[in-house]
């Protein structure tokens, strides 16, 4: 796991008017979330190939991050 990128409502009115969060406000926290995460990607030495998680794998990260009901 390189960056955890929250997710805030501001993804949703970005969406709405098909713009990137960047575009729509590129000073909000969601905005530097994603140039945090792009930094470090591009600066990343560690070189792994990254691999798939399962469906059951990613559903327990959603109900962990509390996207959906336990």
């Amino acid at each position: 796991n390189i960056h955890f990128v929250p997710y805030e409502y501001i993804v949703q009115r970005a969406e709405i008017r098909r713009m990137t969060v960047i575009e729509y406000d590129p000073k909000c926290n969601q905005a530097n979330e994603y140039r945090s995460l792009a930094n470090k990607i591009v600066n990343n030495t560690k070189m792994v190939v990254p691999t798939p998680i399962t469906m059951d794998e990613l559903e327990e990260l959603l109900m962990e991050f509390a996207f959906m009901d336990k």
